[in-house]
């Protein structure tokens, strides 16, 4: 492991706004022996503990290094903002802006997203950012950030009523979102297939790019967005209408590079 990222670790320790639970503080084993998760002290409690202050929070998951969590926060500081992401030297940059510029309503947390619904009690997210994740275009279905099982987690958490949005450049994981929606019979609050071609003001969801959205932009490439509820009775459905090979195909060459290099 380099020095660099040593110091990173060594610093993200200090930082107040920055929680990095160990795999024993949400794994447990059962009677079986099998590992479960238990829930964390911080659970129900992120506005007392973490901010002080009772305003509704919104989760980034994957956050990377924090730049479009910090962003939110300063433009909407009447939301408490909280970055997910299991990367600790990338979480170190927006970890370390906050605490520099003393940001009262930022937060990260350095933990794996299948591991989300140990953090937060029922109805104590209002929303949830999926931003440029993996379409895990040859992973698993069950990897990608929206389907049928992560949004089972959501709904331990997210209150009723509550926002996702999914905001990618990825034209094969927004439409497999759509799919999902379909199949479900979820509410989709607002949908656009270039958001920066629509001529509209979209407030926040134009207003702060990503890392990867400012490049995808000057490679002329579109930027997609979904705003949906999750509110269903009844479990997930996978849906049965994606049509997963055309719309990989339609991908093309645009993610022959890791969204994980920044």
């Amino acid at each position: 492991m380099g020095h660099g990222k040593l110091r990173k670790f060594a610093e993200n320790a200090t930082f107040s706004c920055l929680l990095q639970p160990s795999a024993e503080d949400v794994l447990v084993k059962d009677g079986s022996r099998q590992l479960t998760l238990r829930e964390h002290p911080v659970r129900g409690r992120w506005n007392r503990n973490m901010f002080r202050r009772e305003q509704p929070i919104v989760l980034e998951l994957g956050c990377g290094k924090g730049d479009y969590t910090i962003a939110l926060s300063e433009m909407e500081p009447q939301f408490n903002y909280i970055g997910v992401d299991i990367k600790g030297a990338r979480l170190w940059k927006g970890a370390k802006y906050a605490t520099e510029n003393s940001l009262p309503n930022v937060a990260f947390l350095r933990t794996r997203i299948e591991f989300i619904d140990a953090f937060f009690s029922p109805g104590e997210v209002s929303e949830i950012w999926l931003t440029f994740s993996d379409p895990q275009l040859r992973g698993s279905e069950n990897s990608r950030l929206s389907s049928p099982m992560f949004l089972e987690r959501y709904r331990h958490f997210l209150k009723t009523g509550g926002i996702i949005h999914l905001k990618t450049d990825s034209r094969f994981l927004h439409e497999y979102t759509r799919s999902v929606i379909r199949a479900n019979g979820l509410k989709t609050l607002f949908e656009s297939t270039d958001i920066y071609g629509s001529g509209k003001d979209l407030g926040v969801i134009t207003g702060v790019q990503t890392f990867y959205e400012s490049m995808f932009l000057k490679m002329g490439l579109p930027i997609t967005y979904l705003a949906f509820t999750i509110d269903h009775d009844g479990p997930y459905v996978f849906p049965s209408d994606f049509d997963e090979p055309y719309w990989r195909e339609q991908e093309g060459p645009r993610r022959t590079f890791s969204h994980q290099a920044q």
